[in-house]
């Protein structure tokens, strides 16, 4: 029988007495790193690889927000980063002295930073670099480097996004439940089942 244990702490850094905080509903994954002041808000979701390093400034991730694989996030004396509400930040993007909005995305591998505001329900593009100090307004898409706001966003876009951070929301809870270490099988069982999301 394969080993499996199941998977049950991210490395955690204390920092100048300062601890991080965790809500136990959210699932941070073994191979994420956090550091200091950071605090993790109900329902989201930590990728593999992601370094939240709160050993400057705070670091607030919002309920139901995700930092997927490789993500970097950081800031310096005296200024926070807030992710908001069901904030999605994609694989590898990096969020430096930032407020990013409630329902808003940040695409794969773009850079946001210092004192930059994105607005609720905005996207930030993949590689899109966001210049310090930059405020964007809310529903808009937001690409280019250095970014600029390129057009509103249709109510659909919005929804769609709103779905891929349900989705998130569910790995978060499906993760904290049936991820487990294993050894790799050798070959594919013929019967093989898949990671099955709720429709």
């Amino acid at each position: 029988m394969a080993f499996r244990r199941i998977i049950t702490m991210a490395k955690v850094y204390e920092m100048g007495g300062v601890i991080p905080v965790i809500d136990p509903t959210s699932f941070v994954h073994p191979d994420a790193v956090i550091i200091g002041d950071v605090i993790i808000g109900p329902n989201s979701y930590i990728g593999a690889c992601a370094c939240l390093r709160g050993d400057l400034g705070r670091i607030v991730i919002s309920a139901g927000a995700n930092i997927q694989d490789t993500c970097v996030i950081h800031s310096f004396p005296e200024v926070d980063v807030i992710v908001g509400e069901n904030g999605h930040v994609g694989h590898g993007a990096i969020l430096h002295g930032c407020t990013i909005g409630r329902n808003a995305l940040i695409g794969m591998n773009a850079v946001v930073m210092d004192h930059a505001v994105i607005g609720e329900n905005s996207f930030v593009a993949a590689m899109a670099f966001v210049k310090s100090g930059m405020t964007t307004g809310a529903n808009m898409l937001i690409g280019g480097m250095p970014a600029r706001e390129i057009r509103p966003l249709e109510k659909e876009e919005i929804t769609r996004k709103a779905q891929g951070t349900l989705l998130y929301q569910w790995l978060a809870a499906q993760s904290k439940v049936s991820m487990r270490e294993a050894e790799p099988l050798t070959e594919a069982e013929p019967d093989r089942g898949r990671v099955s999301p709720p429709p």
